[in-house]
């Protein structure tokens, strides 16, 4: 009979479901406010166009940004639990909190908002693309000599460099035949697919609950 593996917190159980939840309902928003924007392009059309004025369901792509940055970081506190302590893991895990913090301010400062003198906007998507390679770079780390992130390692450090050079092409204006709506999709695809890998990872782990030990009294 096959073993299930190395058993996991109750609470990075939930982490995985938030981690699932979260990227879905973004993934989903994208979808179908793109169907209702008229000739809207994933080459030519910037992913915050989707919150911009000429988008019909401007205000889904907004809530659903905010949603996605709350879940973030409620992610990013239960995911303590999934990862043995290390130095790596306070970064990893920080700089994805710092992420979410950064998709809940792009949903209240959509692209047309003049806070800031009209740059709040782009100063919040910038902190969540660079936390967001930062924390992929940081977590393989933390998964060092622990079976229950085995083959995972890699796979995060690979996303995390894929989103740090897109980054780089990005601000450069080197998009290549991506465009820079193609390029912006390769900055922040890597950390979304993260989400839904890792979080169906611990979703399929069999999880056990801690139970406070009870001090008999002898008479």
């Amino acid at each position: 009979m096959p073993g299930l593996g190395p058993l996991i917190p109750v609470r990075a159980r939930q982490a995985g479901a938030v981690l699932v939840v979260g990227s879905l309902q973004f993934i989903l928003a994208m979808i179908v406010v793109q169907l209702k924007y008229p000739g809207y392009s994933d080459l030519t059309n910037y992913i915050s166009d989707l919150g911009g004025a000429h988008s019909p369901w401007a205000v889904v792509f907004n809530a659903s940004a905010i949603v996605l940055g709350l879940l973030t970081l409620l992610a990013a506190y239960l995911l303590l639990a999934a990862f043995n302590h290390r130095l790596s893991r306070t970064l990893g895990l920080g700089f994805l909190a710092i992420a979410g913090i950064g998709a809940f301010f792009v949903g209240i400062f959509p692209e047309t908002s003049t806070a800031l003198g009209g740059h709040a906007h782009g100063l919040f998507a910038d902190i969540a693309f660079i936390a967001s390679g930062l924390a992929l770079i940081n977590l393989p780390g933390a998964m060092l000599r622990d079976t229950r992130w085995e083959g995972y390692r890699a796979f995060t450090f690979l996303l995390g460099v894929i989103t740090l050079l897109a980054i780089v092409l990005f601000v450069a204006g080197r998009w290549g035949p991506l465009g820079p709506g193609g390029m912006e999709r390769l900055v922040v695809a890597p950390i979304l697919l993260w989400a839904l890998v890792a979080g169906i990872h611990l979703l399929s782990m069999p999880t056990y609950q801690r139970v406070p030990i009870a001090h008999s009294t002898s008479t």
